[in-house]
């Protein structure tokens, strides 16, 4: 009689590895998910004139009226050991993951809702919605990126090759904002208030995140404010990458990594477990 050791490999035990069935779902599905980043993506602009253009144009205003502000108005400056002087590129920087991950988190809180008829009538993998978004939005994100890019190359004289390593935090934070949206999509099926308390949580969040200021402006007893936060790992490593020359620290994309997977995989879960009674509540 064969007995199997206890390192042999089972087919079934890949059954029990959180996030398998997804994965499965998500390749096999990958054909929908095109056609819905596709149609998210047309939908947002249609019927506009400027287009596309309108993801650029929206972080251009928001840059300028903050350097006006922070920068015009109350001299506000990066400060020394920062990786550049030029205030609106530090800021520039500063705000793209956040912008990329806030408009994920803010649209998938609703997405369930706005597609309740698919969701309702026929086989549709809900999961997939809030990851549509997240690539949506992921165009506008690198058009301004590479703004960025062309910005520090005319303005500063620079370009490094660290940019490699953007694809790596681009990923763990596309996986810490879809784990959100997940959390606050399935919420707001049955909690109507949830993208209204969402909006509030994320405005604190915002302010809390070092943008507009360095991490060493944040009072003392409050940097645990920095360490709790997981954008400000993400910050700060997209702006040694856009701006610097230093490849970001393993300490950084480790505790990047410990978030953002723990809260894909919570979210994942959380959503599954919600999932049972979203048609007949939607």
């Amino acid at each position: 009689m064969h007995v199997k050791g206890p390192g042999c490999y089972h087919p079934g035990l890949i059954r029990y590895v959180p996030g398998t069935h997804f994965l499965r779902n998500l390749i096999e599905r990958r054909s929908l998910l095109v056609q819905l980043v596709r149609r998210d993506f047309q939908q947002r602009y249609i019927g506009s004139v400027a287009g596309w253009l309108w993801g650029l144009i929206h972080p251009i205003v928001l840059l300028l009226s903050y350097t006006f502000v922070f920068s015009v108005c109350l001299h506000q400056k990066p400060g020394a050991g920062q990786v550049t002087q030029n205030y609106p590129l530090f800021l520039f920087a500063g705000m793209l993951p956040w912008l990329l991950f806030s408009e994920t988190v803010l649209r998938s809180s609703a997405s369930l809702l706005e597609q309740a008829s698919l969701i309702t009538k026929t086989v549709f993998p809900a999961e997939i919605v809030p990851v549509a978004i997240f690539l949506s939005s992921l165009v506008s994100h690198l058009m301004a990126t590479a703004l960025v890019i062309v910005s520090s190359a005319v303005i500063l004289n620079h370009f490094s090759p660290t940019l490699i390593f953007l694809p790596v935090f681009l990923v763990l934070l596309g996986l810490f904002a879809i784990g959100i949206g997940w959390i606050a999509s399935s919420l707001q099926v049955y909690l109507r208030d949830t993208a209204q308390v969402l909006t509030v949580g994320l405005t604190f969040w915002f302010w809390v995140t070092p943008i507009f200021i360095t991490e060493d402006m944040f009072p003392p007893n409050l940097r645990f404010l920095i360490t709790a936060n997981p954008l400000a790992y993400v910050v700060r490593a997209y702006r040694e990458m856009l701006l610097g020359y230093h490849i970001p620290s393993f300490g950084d994309l480790g505790m990047t990594a410990v978030y953002s997977i723990g809260t894909f995989i919570a979210g994942g879960l959380f959503f599954r477990y919600m999932k049972r009674g979203f048609a007949d509540v939607l």
